[in-house]
């Protein structure tokens, strides 16, 4: 993506983790340790935030990667879902 304004790779951390620990908690998780596809299965969350994949070019041209188990998260967040729509009837 590209930033509206100049940032850095450690701030581009610093607002993921915030949000992997608050708001987005139980969605997405953050990583900084070397694992691969395979240590992402079954794992419950969307999407899961790779620090050591980032870059920023030129202060605002940033590129992220995340990781997932695409069949596994998405059928907790409908299970989410489910749950979320009986409890409001």
């Amino acid at each position: 993506f590209v930033a509206s304004r100049d940032t850095t790779v450690d701030e581009v951390h610093s607002i993921m983790q915030a949000a992997s620990e608050g708001e987005l908690a139980g969605v997405l998780g953050y990583t900084n340790e070397p694992l691969v596809s395979v240590d992402f299965n079954h794992n419950p969350l969307s999407s899961i935030y790779d620090e050591s994949l980032t870059k920023v070019m030129g202060g605002r041209q940033v590129k992220v990667c995340s990781w997932y188990d695409n069949e596994w998260g998405f059928s907790n967040r409908m299970l989410d879902t489910t749950l979320a729509m009986a409890s409001a009837s």
